[in-house]
């Protein structure tokens, strides 16, 4: 027997499985079993991930509201965008399929107060191959009353393709 824990030992596949399914590499197992455990419910691990999270990101300036979101494991027809009441709300669900693992289902909802100066009806959205969905909105004018509309998203290339290329042009 090892010294090494059991998610540790290349003779015990299914735990490592389950370490991939969490999103944790070698190094993280490691760095969790560094970190003092102070009771039951410590779970270093989800520090770990939220730093390593770059599925959501939100950018203001003086020009436009960006929010940029990695939606690679739904389909477009289950993605819906909308703005209500000076917030802008994404909501993405899967129903229950198969997968490599076994069954999963998905559902997130995500909602981002709009920043002073957006009108509503300019929200865009765009939905890249690689499945990062871009929202954008100009500042203008702060939204009137209480309306809700629903921003259709527009498909595009790859993100990460049209990134490299920017940044060759400048």
């Amino acid at each position: 027997m090892s010294f090494f824990p059991f998610y540790l030992e290349c003779e015990r596949p299914r735990q490592m499985r389950l370490a991939e399914q969490l999103g944790l590499s070698p190094q993280d197992l490691l760095t969790i079993l560094a970190l003092p455990q102070n009771s039951q419910y410590n779970r270093p691990w989800r520090n770990l991930r939220a730093s390593q999270d770059i599925g959501s990101t939100i950018k203001e300036d003086k020009d436009k509201f960006q929010v940029n979101l990695d939606v690679q494991h739904f389909a477009p027809e289950e993605i819906s965008v909308k703005t209500v009441d000076g917030y802008l709300v994404v909501d993405a669900k899967h129903e229950e399929r198969e997968d490599e693992h076994g069954f999963i289902s998905r559902s997130f909802s995500r909602r981002y107060l709009l920043p002073e100066g957006i009108e509503a009806d300019a929200v865009i959205s765009r939905l890249s191959s690689d499945g990062v969905l871009t929202i954008t909105a100009p500042l203008k004018a702060p939204p009137k009353g209480s309306n809700e509309r629903l921003v259709p998203i527009v498909q595009t290339g790859p993100v990460k393709k049209q990134v490299e290329g920017s940044e060759k042009q400048g």
